[in-house]
């Protein structure tokens, strides 16, 4: 494991506030300075300012996110934030991002190595929104959905899964997680998001967690995400 991925998931600080402090040259690894491209095994002790440092264990949370909080750990604004409504003696962080008006399931963790394939494309992770639209969308639209659109930096989103849950409601299952993709996507056909939701991630439902609740994944619930992020099949 890189030094400073170790030092995050000891909680000590971020991965660029660990890579400061190893500028600093306060970080000490097997008793000799360490720089930052250090690897660190599980046999290596390594010191902070002369006191041993131990990674925390591995933490995984689902959060039912509420409207008005932001997917960070801070806000230069002041607004409420997800890493502050999950109050977890590991220093946790969001899998991919949440509109602030976006509510739903949101995972939080310190596995670095998961959260970054559950966030990459290339693996395929259902991620499932309700969305509320101005308009009635048509079947042919619902379509265009499903196949791909244009978004409005020139680039096509992938196929999806999308089905009419009522008048003017959608659900969308996408495997991409472009930047408010599903509120671009919906723009593109014309029919502006009024309220979007997120109430199935990787598998993992809301089931029981009011917003602004949280709970600890079971270790079947952890087993079945690293599955889901393993590469698919050709």
């Amino acid at each position: 494991m890189r030094l400073n991925a170790f030092l995050a998931r000891a909680g000590v600080a971020s991965r660029r506030g660990a890579d400061e402090l190893i500028r600093a040259g306060r970080v000490r690894v097997n008793g000799e300075a360490a720089g930052l491209g250090t690897f660190v095994a599980p046999s290596d002790r390594v010191e902070l300012d002369g006191e041993p440092v131990s990674p925390e264990p591995l933490a995984y949370v689902l959060l039912h996110k509420p409207a008005g909080v932001v997917t960070t750990a801070r806000d230069p604004q002041g607004r409420p934030t997800v890493v502050g409504l999950v109050d977890h003696a590991s220093r946790i962080v969001p899998v991919g991002r949440l509109d602030a008006d976006t509510t739903g399931a949101l995972l939080l963790t310190n596995d670095g190595p998961l959260a970054h394939r559950l966030a990459h494309p290339r693996y395929e992770v259902d991620k499932a929104y309700e969305a509320e639209v101005e308009g009635d969308p048509s079947d042919e639209t619902i379509r265009r959905l499903a196949n791909g659109v244009e978004l409005d930096d020139g680039r096509r989103t992938a196929p999806a899964q999308v089905r009419r849950l009522g008048p003017g409601r959608l659900e969308l299952t996408l495997h991409e997680g472009r930047n408010r993709q599903v509120k671009r996507m919906c723009e593109a056909v014309g029919h502006r998001v009024r309220r979007l939701h997120r109430p199935r991630y990787a598998g993992l439902t809301l089931d029981g967690l009011a917003p602004g609740e949280w709970r600890e994944l079971t270790a079947e619930e952890v087993e079945r995400l690293r599955a889901e992020a393993r590469p698919p099949r050709r």
